[in-house]
């Protein structure tokens, strides 16, 4: 059996700017970044502002599993399934970080016959937007350690900065770092950190901003830290917005790829959905729904965190509702979740299916929550039987629930044209209520308990002493209407990781918030959850190399 790259390799790429013709973009409207990548400039979304907006297709999924559920390979299969029935169709992604890519996933750019390409390219340093984001953010910690030694004008206190340094690597020994060690002219000692890149309030902003002007708002709005007397200090305060945007100001302009049937797609930025809102930017988003009649994208992780955090987040900053939810599962996932270890997968065990599905019906009624269609995807492996498959279709319709197996992993887009179908029936014939989950007037609390008792199905919220003291400063500066963003494990609907399926009689405990006045939103830290996650024992980047004609092996 061919692997991802195998077949990534073996594929016939168009010049970009053949798909840039598809697209009627103009020569002006875009820049190559070599002969497959192209990013496309601010002002082609301008020209196309009176443009009609085409049908949006968000794909979610059950909590993830080391069984695995394919969400992008299932997203970028229903892009080309939608095309390949005559429609005219994009996809709008995220582009992976060098973290998960060389720690876990050794990729994300789907699977199989469902792939965004050039795949060696989105994986690793692609047209450097994760480079000018690290820079951005680690010029800011440059200005402020700079400002303090030059005679703290500001009145920072060293002990209350939050902004952390980051890079676009696992590395737990960065967490917890002391800089400025070795003298007078080696800067002022204090505490540090490091998060991933993609934790980073820039990547946020990035992905939430809508212009050039929105995004130097944004970024002098970021919350650096906290004077003496425990005033905030922002990056406008240091007069340095203007810089960090010159900085970013390529990265802002979304990405043009394809997939391996040539179906344009926009990969552009990477929030990590269990820390930050896990979506694609709302730029590249908006571009796509201008030039397509439908426009598949997705959100990180499971509905419970990628899918709330798109409906909560970036819906209100879009300005545009999906008009249909597409959540995928599999079988293998569904099994797992109902007690099966990975070792006993590929066995037929029906009663496990029964008891998993508890997981895939929680994320379906959550999607409904917010009155709009949700169909179910389920992503096939050789291992499923015809009597699991036939359940699991029995139980969704049971839900009234339009059900379709994806088979975009072996046969691409003739395996995803029941999906796709199934799909442009439910948008013509139900119609999209968006219904936010929570009053954005509402406190952080009111929100907490929204997000944990509607979607989690925990029964309380817990505030550590520090959380609580938070809350009470955050209502003071009015920083408590903003959204909330949850950073818990993805693995399960509870704070707990081990805890599959669908728990029960929960508390989720908040250890601290972190203000994001940029991004817009307050981070809520539930659990151990990580800003700057570690690698596994045997990383994916264990199984990389390149020969001797520079082509990459090992990215699956």
């Amino acid at each position: 059996m061919k692997t991802d790259i195998q077949i990534a390799q073996e594929s016939e790429l168009l010049p970009i700017k053949d798909i840039a013709e598809k697209l009627s973009l103009s020569e002006d409207s875009y820049d190559q970044y070599g002969k497959y990548k192209a990013k496309i400039k601010l002002n082609a979304l301008n020209d196309l502002s009176d443009d009609e907006d085409g049908k949006l297709i968000l794909v979610t999924a059950i909590n993830p599993t080391p069984a695995g559920e394919g969400k992008s390979t299932v997203t970028i299969g229903l892009g080309d399934a939608l095309r390949k029935i005559g429609k005219n169709a994009m996809i709008a992604l995220r582009e992976p970080s060098l973290g998960p890519v060389m720690g876990v996933k050794g990729g994300a750019t789907g699977g199989g016959r469902s792939q965004v390409l050039p795949m060696e390219d989105i994986n690793l340093h692609f047209t450097g937007d994760m480079h000018a984001i690290t820079t951005a953010n680690n010029a800011l910690s440059a200005l402020i350690d700079n400002h303090i030694h030059q005679g703290n004008e500001l009145n920072i206190d060293p002990r209350r900065i939050i902004w952390k340094r980051v890079v676009d690597l696992n590395d737990r020994a960065l967490r917890h770092v002391t800089i400025g060690l070795g003298g007078p002219m080696q800067g002022v000692p204090r505490e540090d950190g490091f998060d991933i890149t993609v934790a980073s309030e820039i990547m946020a902003i990035l992905c939430l901003a809508t212009d050039l002007d929105d995004l130097k708002k944004r970024l002098s709005n970021i919350i650096i830290g906290y004077t003496y007397t425990r005033e905030p200090v922002t990056v406008g305060d240091l007069r340095v917005e203007g810089a960090l945007a010159l900085l970013l100001k390529e990265a802002l302009n979304p990405n043009l790829v394809q997939t391996i049937y040539h179906t344009p797609a926009l990969i552009h930025g990477g929030p990590f959905a269990n820390i930050a809102h896990g979506c694609n930017s709302v730029i590249a988003t908006k571009t796509a729904l201008k030039m397509a009649d439908y426009v598949v994208t997705e959100a990180g992780f499971g509905a419970d965190l990628g899918g709330e955090k798109f409906m909560d987040i970036k819906v209100p900053n879009l300005g545009k509702t999906p008009d249909a939810v597409v959540i995928v599962a599999t079988i293998r996932a569904l099994k797992m979740h109902g007690g099966v270890p990975k070792n006993e997968l590929t066995v037929e065990n029906v009663d496990a299916l029964r008891a998993g599905f508890a997981n895939l019906q929680k994320h379906i009624e959550n999607m409904q929550l917010y009155n709009v269609p949700v169909i179910v995807a389920i992503n096939e492996f050789v291992s499923d039987t015809d009597k699991e498959t036939a359940y699991l279709f029995e139980l969704c319709e049971q839900l009234r629930v339009p059900v379709s197996v994806s088979q975009g992993w072996e046969k691409g887009a003739e395996g995803v044209t029941d999906l796709a179908e199934k799909v442009v029936e439910t948008i013509n014939t139900m119609e999209s209520r968006y219904t936010p989950l929570y009053h954005s007037g509402s406190g952080i609390e009111q929100k907490l308990e929204a997000i944990v008792t509607k979607i989690y199905g925990g029964k309380d919220v817990s505030l550590s002493q520090k959380a609580k003291k938070q809350v009470k400063e955050f209502q003071k500066y009015g920083w408590d209407r903003l959204p909330v963003c949850m950073a818990k494990t993805q693995y399960s609907l509870s704070d707990d990781p081990h805890r599959l399926g669908r728990p029960t009689d929960f508390t989720i405990s908040i250890r601290e918030f972190v203000p994001k006045l940029g991004a817009g939103f307050i981070v809520a830290l539930t659990g151990d959850v990580m800003t700057m996650p570690g690698l596994p024992k045997e990383p994916a980047a264990n199984k990389m190399n390149v020969d001797s004609q520079g082509n990459a092996t090992g990215l699956f």
